[in-house]
Formats: structure tokens, sequence, C-alpha cells
């Protein structure tokens, strides 16, 4: 019986493997929120001051280096391969700044430290460096998670329906607006989110992440814009043919952390804190510290089964096909269930 289990295991992970975009089941998951957090071991949600700031350490020690060498070297080298040597300069320096970004963002979740004002002060600094509004994002990123795969009430990549496309997007369903739509995504779409809400949860008047009265916001929670007044890897962890939204007659809390999947990014998931390649787990339990995250996801794992989503397609091949495959939501017959489609 053990040898017939190990067997279905094996060939369900296969089966995954061949077919990334075989749906996830929809319905009610026969495991409940309490369920899954027996399953990882409670030494798990401990969060250590030392061992956090030893990788925020770590990082700005990395940004050093590679500035060090830039400015020491590069403009010895000659002029056709020093356009090269920058370009590499600017990737290499911009994944662990992403690494730094996504310890404030650890931070925005109380997963730094067991101090709030701590995770704030860090989370704030870090943040402000790199040209994020810290509290601001703090707090609609919050709502995201509370509301993830709710087609209403989400606060980022909520898909279009069919019904509610522009007429230009017929004309961008092609190899060349597809090239288009990402380099405008990769390039804009970050700052616009900030700054106009695109792509973000309608509200009644403008919404503006830097502005304190904005509907975005409480009363309770201004102060605090005031005070602090990446978007590929994000998008990628939402943006899935295989993954189901809800409207208000289906969404729950499980079912839309769920709602997400694990994509591999190679040696850059170390660089990242593994917020790639755990990112089911986030949804699930954000508190919990990036450096834990991979022995919590292992242990969830078995528990989720089909509810859970890997998909280790290389990034970039990823990256174009979901763009071509997700163009909009359609709803389940009889059901508030939606999925992505792209027949236009």
């Amino acid at each position: 019986m053990g040898g017939g289990g190990n067997m279905s295991a094996m060939t369900s992970k296969n089966e995954q493997k061949k077919n990334p975009l075989e749906r996830v089941p929809s319905s009610k998951p026969p495991f409940t929120l309490g369920d899954v957090k027996k399953a990882i071991p409670p030494h798990c949600f401990e969060r250590s001051l030392v061992k956090s700031f030893s990788f925020l350490i770590q990082d700005l020690i990395l940004v050093y280096i590679f500035y060090y060498i830039a400015n020491t070297y590069i403009h010895l080298i000659p002029t056709p391969y020093r356009y090269v040597a920058w370009t590499t300069y600017w990737i290499a320096q911009g994944c662990v700044c992403t690494g730094i970004w996504v310890i404030g963002h650890e931070c925005g979740h109380h997963g730094f430290s067991d101090y709030q004002w701590v995770d704030d002060i860090v989370g704030l600094i870090l943040h402000s460096a790199l040209l994020t509004p810290y509290f601001a994002w703090k707090h609609s990123h919050r709502r995201h998670h509370a509301n993830t795969g709710s087609l209403e009430n989400d606060e980022i990549y909520i898909p279009r329906l069919k019904s509610k496309l522009r007429w230009y997007y017929k004309y961008l369903n092609n190899p060349l607006g597809l090239v288009l739509v990402l380099a405008f995504t990769l390039t804009f779409a970050w700052p616009l989110y900030l700054i106009f809400n695109i792509s973000g949860k309608k509200y009644d008047r403008f919404a503006c992440h830097y502005d304190p009265y904005s509907p975005i916001y409480s009363n309770r929670e201004r102060l605090q814009i005031y005070i602090s007044d990446v978007v590929l890897i994000t998008l990628m962890h939402h943006t899935h043919s295989s993954l189901p939204h809800y409207d208000s007659s289906e969404w729950d809390h499980l079912r839309g952390a769920l709602a997400t999947v694990d994509r591999d990014y190679g040696l850059l998931n170390k660089v990242f804190h593994n917020v790639t390649d755990t990112h089911v787990l986030h949804h699930i339990f954000s508190y919990i510290s990036h450096y834990h995250a991979m022995e919590a996801t292992k242990a969830i794992k078995p528990l989720l089964g089909e509810y859970y989503k890997y998909d280790d397609t290389p990034i970039l091949k990823a990256m174009w096909r979901d763009t071509k495959e997700c163009i909009f939501v359609e709803k389940d017959k009889d059901k508030g269930v939606y999925w992505y489609k792209n027949k236009l």
C-alpha cells in the first residue's frame, strides 16, 4: 500500500511537470487554514532579529561590492564592451536591490522581527531608498493579501472581464502587440500603479498611493502615509491560466490564497530570498520569515496536494506564454468561478 502511495505521488508530480497549465481545483479544499498551520513545524513561525539583519547586511555588502567593481574597473574597458559591462552591472545590482526590497516587504508583513516598530523603521528606510512609499504599500498590500483572487475586492492584479476589454486589445493580441505590452508592463507598470492605481481596485474617485486622503486608506492610516510619502515577480505569481478567480458568491480567504503559483527563477530564487518559489505559503501565512519559507512550503505541500501549484517553466518563456494566454477571465457555467482566456 505504501509503495502504491509513493507511485501515485510520483505520477501526480510527473503529470504536473508535463502539464503546468492543468487547472487547480476551484472547489472548497478538504482542509482548513488550521490544518495547514498544524502541518508547519512551530519554529517556522519564529522570527530572529539577528538572522534577519544578517541577510540584510549580506545584501548591502553585495551592493557595495558590485558598486566598487563597476566604479573602479568598468571605465577601463574598451568602449564597445563597456556598454555590455554596464548593462551586466545594472542587471546584477538590480537583482540584489530587489532582494533588499523583498526584505522591506517582509517588514511590512511583520516578518522581520518580533518588534513592530523595528520592522516599520527598517522597512521605511529600505523602501524609501528604493522609491517605494513604505506605509502606503504596506496598507494596500495587506488588503491584497486579505482579498487575493477576489474579482471585486482584490487590490491589484485584477483580471478584466471580456465585456470590459478596451477596444485596442484586439490589436495587441499578436506577437508584436505582446512585445509592446511586456515592454510597457516591465517599464511603467510599477510607477503607474503607485501614482494612478493602474491595474488596481476601482474606486469612486482618484486613488494614489502617495495621497494620504486616497480612498485606499482609512482615517487611522493617513498619518503613516504622510510619513512614507518590482512588478514582474508579483505579477507572475498571480497571472496563470491554471488559477481561478472568484466573485463574492464563491470567494473565501483560503481559496483566494491558494490561487497563486510558485515559480522557479533558478539562482535568483536565493537572491530574491525565495519570495518566488514560496509565494503560495506567503499568501497563506505572510508573516513567516523568508529563511523558514522553504521548510514550511515542503511541510504543507503533501496536505495541499492538487491545490498547490508549481510551474518550473523558464521564467522568460512563462512570461511570454502567460501574457499571450491571460488576456481576460470568463465565468464558469452556473458558478462564481472565473478562468483566464485569450480568444477575443
